[in-house]
C-alpha cells in the first residue's frame, strides 16, 4: 500500500510540470546526493558536448578538404591529359580534323576523370580562328557563379573551385563541388572546362560520424551517471545513516549506534561517532542520577524540616502574640523571627512543589471553574496588601465567565503571584487585571505601570531564584520560585505564561489556558503587548458587575 501511494505521488509530481522547480529546489537544498550527481552530470555533459561538437567540426572540415583535394587532383589530371593530346596533335588547317580531335578530347574528359557532370565554354566566342562549340554533359551553366568564371578566365594556368548544391533526379539536391580550368585548343583558342563532383557520399559519411559521436556521447553520459550514482551511494549512504542516527540521538534515543564495517575513513568516522554517543549517554545517565539524588535530597530535607519548622512556627507565633509584654528590643526580635519563620515556611512549600515538578509527580485536580470569578476572588484577597502599598487594583473582564476545566487552586496561586509581584514593583500605580476569552482559550493578564525590565531580564524572569535587581529588598517576602512555579502550573494545564516588559513603562504577564484538551489551538484572547497606556485607559478599567454579567449570560451567552 505504501509503495502504491509513493508511486502515485511520483506520477502526480511528474505530470504537474509546473511544480518541478519547487521539487528540484527542495532536492537541491536537502539532498547532498542529488546535488553532487546533478553537478557531475552537468559538468560531464558539457565536457562531452564540447568534445563531440569539436570532433564533428574537425572531421567535417578534414573530410571536405580531403574530397576537395581529390576533386582538384582528378580535374587537373584530366585537363593535363587533354592539353598534352592537344599540344601534340597536328590538324593543320583542316576544320574537320580539328572537330574530330575536339570530340575526342570531350570523351577523354569523361574517361579520365571521376566527375559526374561536365561542361565546356569557349572563353572568347567572337575571336578569330576555327569555330568550335562548347559542350555540356549534365552540368548547367546556370550553376556556375560569375566569380568562378572570372577566376578561370583570369588565371589560365590555375584551378578554381566552388561549393554548390547539385540537382539530382527527383527534384532533390546534393552537396557538390565544381572545379574549373582552361584548356587551349589549337587554331580555336582557350576553353573553360568545368568538372562537377557529387559529395553526397562524404555527406552521408559525415552524418554517420556525427550520429555515432552523439550516441557515444549520450552513452558516456549514461555510463558516467551510473558510475557517479554507484560511487555516491557507496560514499553517501554511511553519511545519510550518520545523519539519521544523529537525529535519533538528538531526539533522546541514546542507545542508537552506527554500524561500522572495514577500516577506511568512514569506518573511523563511525567508530568516533559511537564513542561520542557512548560518552554522551554515560554523562546524561550520570547527570540524570545526580538530578534524581538532588530531587530526593530536596524532597527529603523539605519533609524532614516540616516537623521542627512547625514547632519553631508555634513558638514564634506565641512569642509574637506576647511581644507587647517585652521590652522594645526583644519585641522587635520576636516580630522579625515571626516574619522570617513565615518566609521560611513559604520557601519550604515552594521547594516541595518544585521537587514535585522535577519528579513529574504533579497531578491536576480539574474542576469546571470561571476564570473571571477566580480573578475577582484573588483581587479581593490581595486588596489589603495593595492598599498598604497605595496601589489600586482594577479589573477588566469582558469575557472568561463560562466554566473551563482547570485546577482552581493552582490558577489562584498563579494570579496571586502575578498580582503580588505587580504590587511590589508597581511603584504605587494602578494595576489592571484583564480577563477575556475566545473560542480557543481563556486568559488573564496582569499589567502594572512600574519600573519594568529590559528584554534581557524579561527572558530570565522565569528562572529559579533569579531577581532582576538583586540590590532591591523584597517587601512581600518572596522566595524567588514563584514565577517558576507559575510557569509550571500554566504548562501543566497545556497553557502558556507570557511576559512583556519595558523599562520605565511597566510589565504585563498573560496567563492563557485552553478551553478544550491540553494544547492551545489559536491566539490568546489577551494580547501580551499592551496597546494602551495608563492615561488612555482611564475609567475603562473599572470592574464589571458580575451580577450584570450573569444576566447577560442568561440572556444571550458570554462573549467567546
Amino acid at each position: 500500500m505504501a509503495v502504491t501511494t509513493a508511486t502515485t505521488t511520483a506520477v502526480a509530481v511528474l505530470r504537474d510540470w509546473r511544480g518541478w522547480p519547487t521539487v528540484l529546489g527542495a532536492l537541491w537544498r536537502r539532498s547532498l546526493r542529488f546535488r553532487t550527481l546533478a553537478v557531475t552530470l552537468l559538468a560531464t555533459s558539457l565536457a562531452i558536448l564540447i568534445t563531440c561538437v569539436t570532433m564533428a567540426l574537425v572531421i567535417q572540415n578534414d573530410l571536405f578538404v580531403s574530397q576537395k583535394n581529390q576533386a582538384l587532383e582528378d580535374a587537373r589530371r584530366a585537363v593535363d591529359v587533354a592539353q598534352s593530346t592537344l599540344d601534340v596533335a597536328e590538324v593543320g588547317d583542316d576544320p574537320a580534323a580539328l572537330a574530330d580531335l575536339w570530340n575526342t578530347i570531350q570523351a577523354g574528359f569523361a574517361q579520365n576523370s571521376n566527375a559526374d557532370q561536365l561542361t565546356g565554354i569557349r572563353v572568347d566566342a567572337d575571336a578569330n580562328g576555327v569555330r568550335l562549340n562548347g559542350f555540356t554533359a549534365g552540368l548547367s551553366a546556370s550553376l556556375l557563379s560569375d566569380g568562378l568564371r572570372a577566376r578561370v578566365v583570369e588565371f589560365d594556368d590555375r584551378q578554381a573551385w566552388q561549393s554548390v548544391a547539385l540537382p539530382v533526379e527527383g527534384g532533390g539536391e546534393v552537396p557538390g563541388i565544381i572545379v574549373g580550368q582552361q584548356v587551349v585548343v589549337p587554331e580555336a583558342g582557350p576553353f573553360e572546362i568545368y568538372f562537377a563532383y557529387d559529395l553526397s557520399d562524404a555527406d552521408q559519411t559525415l552524418v554517420f560520424v556525427q550520429r555515432t559521436l552523439w550516441i557515444a556521447g549520450i552513452g558516456l553520459v549514461a555510463i558516467v551517471a551510473a558510475i557517479s550514482w554507484i560511487v555516491l551511494r557507496t560514499v553517501s549512504t554511511p553519511i545519510i545513516q550518520a545523519a539519521e542516527t544523529s537525529a535519533r540521538l538528538a531526539s533522546g534515543d541514546l542507545a542508537v549506534r552506527l554500524e561500522v564495517h572495514g577500516e577506511d575513513e568512514l569506518a573511523t568516522l563511525g567508530r568516533s561517532f559511537n564513542a561520542m554517543a557512548d560518552s554522551i549517554e554515560s554523562q546524561i545517565k550520570e547527570l540524570g542520577e545526580l538530578s534524581m539524588v538532588q530531587q530526593r535530597f530536596v524532597s527529603d530535607v523539605s519533609h524532614e524540616l516540616r516537623t521542627p519548622l512547625t514547632t519553631i512556627r508555634l513558638a514564634a507565633d506565641m512569642l509574637n502574640d506576647q511581644r507587647a509584654d517585652f521590652d522594645p528590643v526583644t519585641a522587635r526580635a520576636a516580630e522579625l523571627m515571626h516574619a522570617q519563620v513565615q518566609r521560611f515556611e513559604t520557601l519550604l512549600s515552594d521547594l516541595l512543589e518544585i521537587s514535585r515538578y522535577d519528579a513529574g509527580s504533579v497531578q491536576l485536580e480539574l474542576e469546571a471553574t470561571s476564570l473571571a470569578h477566580v480573578a475577582e476572588d484573588v483581587i479581593e484577597q490581595m486588596r489589603p496588601l495593595a492598599d498598604g502599598h497605595g496601589t489600586e487594583l482594577r479589573l477588566v473582564a469582558p469575557g472568561g465567565y463560562s466554566p473551563v476545566d482547570m485546577d482552581p487552586r493552582r490558577v489562584r496561586r498563579v494570579l496571586r503571584n502575578l498580582i503580588g509581584n505587580a504590587i511590589e514593583h508597581g511603584e504605587g500605580r494602578p494595576i489592571v487585571v484583564t480577563v477575556d476569552s475566545n473560542q480557543h482559550a481563556v486568559a488573564a493578564g496582569v499589567r502594572d505601570f512600574g519600573l519594568g525590565m529590559d528584554p534581557a531580564d524579561a527572558e530570565r524572569v522565569f528562572d529559579r531564584f533569579w531577581r532582576a535587581d538583586p540590590s532591591r529588598q523584597r517587601t512581600i517576602g518572596g522566595t524567588g520560585l514563584g514565577l517558576s512555579i507559575a510557569l509550571g502550573d500554566a504548562t501543566l494545564h497545556g497553557g502558556t505564561l507570557s511576559v512583556w516588559s519595558e523599562l520605565g513603562v511597566g510589565t504585563n504577564f498573560v496567563l492563557t489556558l485552553p478551553r478544550h484538551g491540553t494544547t492551545l489551538d489559536g491566539p490568546s484572547p489577551v494580547s501580551v503587548e499592551p496597546q494602551d497606556s495608563l492615561a488612555e485607559l482611564g475609567d475603562a478599567t473599572q470592574p464589571l458587575s458580575l451580577t450584570d454579567v450573569r444576566r447577560e449570560m442568561l440572556d444571550g451567552g458570554e462573549h467567546r
